[in-house]
């Protein structure tokens, strides 16, 4: 919608095509309805891909300011809820509406509940079979997204029109999607599911600090969704379940004031009751503060702010918010999101290799490269 509202710019006829009923349902579903539109932060440490540098074009160009000033236009409320990420005041439809509202001005044709079949490239430009009639046209956008949440229609059809024409793509995994574990720590996520608690989640090399969630299929909360677009098969993640406090410290000196105190009661201090109580039975320091050596205490402390565990996988595409890999940036061109071998030929938002973090940034990559798409599209039409 964000392309062909720019792309309309340049005087063409620009339609938009979608096999959903529909328009912008991953925007309706967002942000727990309120849909996290941008982040105040968004910059390109926060994304992933092969080639780290690709998206600093469309960023630069159109960035987290521009969309907001647009979203003000439209006298949609919104408020910043934390780190940086901006939602609606109100429901996630008003940048539904916002969107549909620009297109309208623009003269773009939507066609929901659409089925296309082939897609060829030619001298004429490229054709498209939909609903089982061709359409001719001089560009050619795909912003098809991931394979990321299937029952609302994702599929790898970007991916395939990508091959069709010889681009290559880098493997693609779920992204932001709960981590599941075996049976030898499974039972004690079952008996701790509901419960929260703010931490540090350190996988591949990054650590974010946010909640973690116990649930009973493993780790969720957006400190584990940040963390497992960074984790891979056979790695271990590290949690700390207290950052920025020593909790073997917090012991001793919880003991030296009152060491008659059951050891669990001081957990229930620093860590939600459920979990201390967790803690304490694992590690076997059921009694008093004053009955534990430094050694036993350190135990526990290592067992809240280190506790290094391997998942045995991820939810899947089944809740993943994003999907990893992708087109190849290596046969785009950063600037126009163009095929460098096949003029005319775009592709943008999450079927490409770019993947942002968590709170507002995959949609700040969806309005920056179809900003920029369009744009280059505009400008050859004029």
């Amino acid at each position: 919608m964000m392309c062909a509202v720019r792309a309309a710019a340049g005087g063409g006829r620009v339609l938009i095509v979608d096999h959903a009923k529909a328009p912008g349902e991953k925007i309706r579903i967002s942000g727990g309805g309120r849909c996290n539109f941008t982040n105040l932060h968004c910059r390109p440490e926060a994304f992933i891909s092969g080639n780290p540098h690709f998206c600093k074009s469309a960023l630069g160009r159109y960035d987290q300011h521009d969309f907001i000033a647009m979203v003000d236009r439209h006298r949609i409320a919104w408020h910043e809820k934390t780190l940086g990420q901006l939602f609606c005041d109100g429901s996630a439809r008003e940048i539904i509406a916002m969107l549909l509202a620009e297109m309208e001005g623009a003269g773009v044709t939507l066609r929901l509940g659409a089925e296309v079949g082939e897609v060829a490239g030619g001298a004429e430009g490229f054709r498209v079979v939909i609903d089982g009639r061709d359409h001719l046209c001089d560009s050619l956008v795909v912003a098809t997204g991931g394979l990321s949440i299937p029952k609302m229609g994702a599929t790898g059809f970007g991916y395939r029109v990508a091959e069709r024409f010889g681009l290559k793509l880098r493997p693609t995994r779920a992204g932001l999607v709960p981590l599941t574990f075996g049976p030898d720590v499974l039972p004690r996520m079952k008996a701790l599911a509901g419960v929260a608690v703010d931490a540090r989640v350190a996988a591949g090399g990054v650590a974010f600090d946010e909640a973690v969630l116990f649930t009973h299929r493993g780790l969720s909360g957006p400190a584990i969704l940040q963390a497992s677009s960074y984790w891979r098969e056979r790695e271990d993640v590290r949690v700390d379940m207290a950052p920025g406090r020593d909790v073997a410290g917090l012991l001793r000196a919880a003991r030296g004031e009152n060491g008659r105190r059951l050891v669990g009661t001081a957990l229930a201090g620093i860590v939600p009751k459920r979990l201390a109580a967790d803690v304490a039975e694992r590690a076997g320091l059921a009694g008093n503060l004053a009955d534990m050596s430094d050694a036993r205490l350190a135990e526990a402390g290592a067992a809240i702010n280190a506790w290094e565990l391997r998942p045995s996988g991820t939810e899947g595409y089944r809740t993943a918010e994003v999907t990893l890999g992708g087109v190849d940036t290596d046969d785009l061109d950063a600037r126009t999101m163009a095929a460098r071998r096949v003029p005319g030929l775009h592709f943008i938002g999450e079927v490409v290799d770019v993947t942002g973090w968590l709170g507002g940034y995959n949609f700040q990559w969806a309005w920056s490269s179809g900003w920029a798409a369009g744009t280059a599209i505009a400008d050859a039409s004029r």
